[in-house]
């Protein structure tokens, strides 16, 4: 895939994480066929699917809680890396040797999804949201993962 068309793809992306519901931080994916530069399928993190409340409703129960980041994956929304390979598996769209755009790094729990789904390359927004991830996961199982620029996590502070 060209740098240009890949540029296009991870501001499509990050467009795509305003969509999210939650009052916490906003995070999108798009799972790409990098053969043929197309979108097979898109997510953003947020509440079940078909609506509903979120784990604290208009507050985020994270951070009611004090929860570290990368721990109690149980409370919270559903991440958009988990969305939109659900969604592939729902509509019928194979992730064997797609690429993903993430505007995070991914936490442990998606890099072992991102991993038995297939998926050959991550692209993580750099910049984007740190903390506790499964990058080291998925490079110690073979996939490749890159960084591309971004924007800042706004907890780091100006710099």
């Amino acid at each position: 895939m060209k740098a240009k068309h890949l540029q296009i793809r991870i501001e499509q992306c990050l467009a795509l994480a305003k969509a999210s519901n939650c009052p916490r931080r906003k995070f999108g994916a798009l799972l790409l066929d990098p053969g043929r530069n197309v979108i097979l399928m898109d997510g953003y993190n947020g509440g079940p699917r078909g609506g509903g409340e979120l784990c604290g409703g208009a507050t985020c129960l994270r951070d009611q809680l004090h929860v570290e980041s990368g721990t109690r994956m149980e409370i919270g929304c559903h991440h958009a890396e988990m969305n939109v390979i659900c969604n592939a598996a729902a509509s019928g769209v194979a992730t064997r040797g797609a690429w993903i755009i993430v505007t995070g790094e991914p936490c442990i729990l998606c890099a072992k999804l991102i991993h038995h789904a297939g998926i050959a390359r991550v692209i993580v927004v750099d910049g984007g949201y740190a903390g506790e991830n499964g990058v080291g996961y998925l490079e110690d199982h073979g996939i490749e993962v890159e960084k591309a620029a971004g924007p800042r996590d706004p907890r780091l502070g100006a710099g």
